[in-house]
This record gives structure tokens, sequence and C-alpha cells, in this order.
């Protein structure tokens, strides 16, 4: 497609100069990027009347092609890197990217090596180990209303993490993956791909956030995929700043008796907008989804959920917790979808929400669809301001009310907090929920 001028506009420009730089890369990655650039540009943008949409600010949606997506800067390191170096206890190995390009790789301990287990930059493995990326990369479609972004992330993704975890291997520090955006209006494109193969077990620690306060556009991918009798843990924290607008994707698929769980810490970005699909196709799978989000001033975090089950005797829980301040808004639309075939599926949704201002905004849209008459399942939302008598209590004490807010937050989203597995992790996120009070 050109224009008047004869030049293709700046996204199809940029989209070529990516092809042409990928001159080493295998025909079957180009072609698939080739494809998805593709099918984005000709689907349209999400409008009012998209359910999946509702509630939404799409205003920003037609500014995205306003962003910078050229990739031939060089990666630079600066001391924001070190100050969330060590956000969780002694990695595994850890990769960190800055703008997409690859700046710090840890190496694998060698007996892990041995043992088969693969940790490289999607870049090393689509050169390495084509074959198993074939068979898993970008193979869950999203399907709760960011196709297009999607497509857009498939077309541009040339940077992230594979982390594949042989049959019968465990390990139990995490792994690590640092996602730096620092270029103004430039775009990242994060991608995680872990697969277990059965009765393994790994834990990865994925982090997103932002050299300055430059504006940004952020499109990630996150694949899990336990095989029979695994499991994995998995954490991301996004503490992007305030002028970023972010999609993040994620599906996980459970196999039977595998284990999955996924945990969201959520702080940054102007607009963000999380997709998770958790999907139980194995009997006696458990998948457990749990996120908090902290918004103030006028940022708008957006979450959409769905729980799948194709087996029977599984179970599934989702909790998603919310604090509000400032006119902040947050959406979340969850479903549970239960086919015939799942008898004895035990499954929750829970999304609570906690006003600390009357101008904050709390959206809330649970569902349930069961095709199956031997199945436990419920779902619940609640939105409140904060307990006046627990503030009074704290007062009557000496506690100056913003404090005692504060605290009140903190005993709000331990729930979310004290499931992650990580010690210093989940102390990292808790000193960036006070930075966040404090700024």
């Amino acid at each position: 497609m050109e224009t008047e001028t004869g030049l293709a506009n700046p996204i199809e420009q940029a989209f070529q100069n990516h092809i042409d730089g990928l001159d080493t890369a295998p025909a079957w990655w180009t072609e698939f990027k080739r494809q998805s650039f593709e099918v984005y540009a000709n689907m349209p943008m999400p409008t009012r009347r998209d359910e999946h949409w509702r509630f939404s600010d799409r205003s920003r949606l037609e500014t995205i092609e306003g962003f910078s997506f050229d990739d031939s800067h060089s990666a630079t390191i600066s001391h924001k890197y070190s100050e969330w170096s060590n956000i969780a206890s002694s990695e595994t190995a850890a990769l960190t990217f800055v703008d997409d390009q690859l700046a710090e790789a840890s190496p694998l301990p060698e007996d892990f090596l041995q043992a088969g287990v693969i940790w490289l930059p999607l870049a090393e493995a689509i050169q390495s180990h084509g074959d198993l990326l074939k068979d898993y990369f970008m193979k869950q479609a999203a399907d709760l209303g960011s196709e297009k972004f999607a497509q857009l992330h498939a077309a541009f993704v040339k940077s992230g993490a594979l982390l594949y975890i042989p049959k019968g291997v465990e390990i139990e520090n995490p792994f690590a993956v640092f996602n730096w955006s620092s270029l103004s209006n430039g775009t990242i494109f994060p991608h995680t791909l872990v697969i277990a193969e059965e009765n393994s077990k790994a834990s990865l620690v994925e982090f997103h956030g932002s050299i300055g306060e430059n504006p940004a556009l952020s499109c990630g991918v996150t694949h899990l995929f336990a095989g029979v009798g695994s499991k994995i843990d998995y954490t991301l924290v996004q503490n992007f700043n305030e002028q970023t607008l972010g999609f993040q994707i994620n599906s996980n698929v459970a196999g039977r008796d595998s284990q999955i769980d996924m945990h969201s810490v959520i702080l940054g970005c102007q607009q963000y907008r999380s997709e998770t699909h958790g999907q139980v196709k194995g009997a006696r799978a458990h998948v457990d989804m749990r996120s908090m989000a902290l918004t103030e001033a006028n940022q708008e975090i957006d979450q959409r959920t769905l729980q799948t089950h194709a087996a029977p005797n599984a179970t599934s829980n989702l909790l998603f917790k919310n604090a509000l301040m400032g006119e902040s808004k947050t959406i979340f639309s969850g479903l549970i979808k239960v086919d015939d075939k799942a008898q004895q599926t035990d499954a929750y949704q829970t999304n609570r929400n906690l006003l600390l201002n009357r101008t904050a905004e709390a959206n809330s849209l649970p569902g349930l669809e069961i095709e199956a008459n031997d199945v436990k399942c419920s779902h619940g939302a609640t939105t409140s301001e904060i307990d006046e008598e627990e503030i009074f209590y704290m007062l009557a004490r000496g506690i100056p009310k913003p404090v005692a807010q504060e605290l009140v937050v903190y005993g709000f989203f331990e729930e979310v907090l004290d499931r992650i597995v990580d010690d210093t992790l989940a102390e990292s996120a808790r000193q960036m929920i006070r930075s966040k009070f404090h700024h």
C-alpha cells in the first residue's frame, strides 16, 4: 500500500525495514510476520459497539501508528536498571532488554544446560530451536478484544525469552526477564514463552518498566504451557511511567494434573489493557490467577479475563483487586466457561475494588457460562470506599489520615502479594506501592 507520494506510510515502511533486517531468519519466521502485519493492517480498530471494549477509552488507539516503530537503535543500560536488578532473590538466570534490544544476559548454570533446559533470547531461539517455536509460538490466539494488537505484536516482535523445562527437571530459583522502555514515542514488544514438560517445575519473574518519563507503547504477549504433572509459577510486575500506553495479552494452558500460578502487580501506564485466558485442558489441573492494581490521577487499567474448563475434576481461582485514587478508572470483565465434558469443575472468580476517592470509577462485569451439570462455580464483584471506622480508629491513635489510608491499602493487597512465592519479589512490590503514594 502506498500513499499519494508513492511512499509507504510510516508504519508500513518501518515494517519493511524490520523485515529487511531479518535476512538471516528462517523463511517461516518472516512469512509468519508478513501474514501477521497484513491481518493487522486490514483489521479495524475496536469501536464502542464492541462488547469487549465496553467502558474502555478508545481515543488513544488511533494514535498507535504515531509511535516510532524504528528498531535500528542500540541498547543502553542506565542507573535505573541497577535500581531494580535485584527485584527477586537469587535468579537462576536473567535476560535484560532495553527498547527491545538485548542489553544483558546471565548464563544458565551448566548442570541445567546438561539437563536440556533451554533459556534463550527469542532471536537466538528462532535460529537454534525453530522447530520448537513453530509448535508453540503464538498458537494461543487472542480472543478477548485485542486481536488486532496481538497481530501487531506478532509482526514486530523480535526480543523476548524462551524457557523450556524438560521432563522431570525441577528448578527452584526463578528465572527473570527485564523489559525497559526509554525512547521518546518508542515501541517495545515483550514476549515470554514458557514450556514445562511432564513433571517439571519452574518459576519466572517478568518486570516491565520505564527509564525516564518518555511516552511509549508496549505491546506484550506471555504464553505458559504446563505439561502433565508440571508446575509453573509466573509473576509480572508492570511499573511503566504514566505516559505509556500498554497492552499485555496472556494465555496459560494447563495439562493433566498440572498447576499454573499467575500473578500480576500493575502500577504504571496512562492506559493499560491486560487480557488473560486461563485454559484448563487436563483433568485435575489447577489454574490460579491473581492481580492487584493501584491507580492514581487519570490512569485507566482495563482487565479482561476468561477461564475455560474443558476437562473434568479440575479447578481454577481468580482474584483481581484494584485500589483507585484521584480520577482513575478500572474495568474488570471476566467469564468462566465450562463445557459439557468438564464435570465436577470447581471454579471461582472475584473482583474487589477499593475507592480512595469519590471521583474514581470502578466497573465490573463478571459472568458464567456453564454447560456441565455437576459443577461448583461462582463469581462476585464488590466496590466500596475505605471504611471510615477503620480510619477513625487509626486517627484516634495519632496516625495521620494519609498514612492510615496507605495502611488500609497494604492490607487490601496482601491477599495477592502473600501468594507470591518469592519473598524478595513480594517485598519489592510492596516498596513500589509505597513509592506510588509518596512520589
